[in-house]
């Protein structure tokens, strides 16, 4: 005897199921919208040396969004990360001819963790908001830049170093890989160590943390440290590109970067973001970027077009809040 199935008809998707489900893939379907706009407003943006420079621009903005990810979590912001970029170039550029390239750049790195571990002091202990104590050494860095410098900017002759920045492997731009293996181990940080969660658990609820016997101000100059570690080395990698240390390297890149972290989703607030979504984030603004530059739109015009992305990003993230 045949059985007879009858298929039970589903209920279609209500409007509260489809809302939850773009409130909850807001960035990945901004990305993809963005990759279809991207092939009507310019025929030139899936070229493969346009490819090619979108990932090679996505790569210091990644390592510092990647860096200020772990910030925001806390419920910080870092401002200093164009500076901290600015002073190691400098650093960088200017010790190679004396004491060699690798002691060099272990030195630029150096000084970028203790800026970002100074930081992180004056939040955690001297009680300074972390708004004010990076700006604070945001000015700072950037000062030294240009007192080390002299306000010039420091031409870097070792073909190494140079050649890394400009180089490929398999088509691909060298700088790239370090991004890539940077991501790798954030992802695994933020999702597989203790570390990572007291980071999120910091940002939700500092006042639970703190009870749990955890010394949130250790986690906190942490974060600031690994921050200021990923900034010396989007400095490095932006100064194998141009071949010089300047110290006026990446003004005004805190915004970028901000931005870049909150279109991916993380909450000023802290306690939510995610290492993909940052991701995603930040090749969100490299393609806006790239796309205003192939549209030939000035670079005025694209801080508006930034500022205005933040506000938008910020209020994505309240109503998600809200409705949550």
């Amino acid at each position: 005897m045949k059985k007879i199935y009858s298929r039970i008809p589903q209920p279609p998707l209500n409007k509260k199921e489809i809302l939850n489900f773009l409130s909850n893939n807001t960035t990945l379907l901004v990305f993809i919208v963005m990759l279809v706009l991207a092939a009507f407003l310019s025929d030139r943006f899936y070229t493969a040396d346009n490819i090619t420079n979108v990932l090679r621009q996505s790569v210091p903005l990644g390592l510092a969004s990647l860096g200020m990810l772990f910030v925001i979590l806390t419920g910080g912001i870092d401002l200093s990360v164009g500076s901290i970029m600015a002073l190691v170039s400098v650093v960088v550029a200017l010790f190679i001819p004396s004491i060699g390239l690798w002691p060099a750049i272990l030195l630029g790195v150096i000084t970028a963790i203790a800026i970002g571990l100074i930081a992180g002091i004056l939040v955690a202990y001297v009680n300074i908001a972390p708004f004010i104590a990076t700006l604070a050494m945001m000015t700072v860095a950037r000062g030294l830049a240009l007192i080390i410098a002299k306000g010039q900017p420091t031409f870097i002759d070792n073909n190494a170093f140079v050649n890394f920045g400009t180089g490929y492997l398999f088509g691909i731009p060298l700088p790239v890989y370090i991004f890539a293996l940077f991501t790798i181990i954030a992802q695994f940080v933020y999702k597989h160590t203790i570390f990572g969660r007291l980071t999120i658990s910091l940002g939700s609820n500092e006042t639970a943390t703190r009870f749990a016997g955890i010394r949130i101000e250790r986690m906190k100059i942490a974060v600031y440290g690994l921050s200021g570690f990923a900034c010396g080395i989007a400095g490095i990698l932006a100064a194998t590109r141009t071949g010089v240390g300047s110290p006026v390297l990446a003004l005004g890149f805190e915004l970028d970067v901000i931005a870049a972290v909150v279109v991916g989703g993380a909450s000023l607030a802290g306690g939510k973001g995610t290492v993909v979504n940052t991701i995603i984030g930040v090749l969100i603004l490299s393609i806006i970027s790239n796309l205003m530059n192939l549209m030939n739109i000035s670079g005025y015009n694209q801080q508006v077009v930034k500022g205005l992305i933040i506000i938008l990003a910020v209020m994505l993230e309240s109503y998600k809040s809200k409705r949550t």
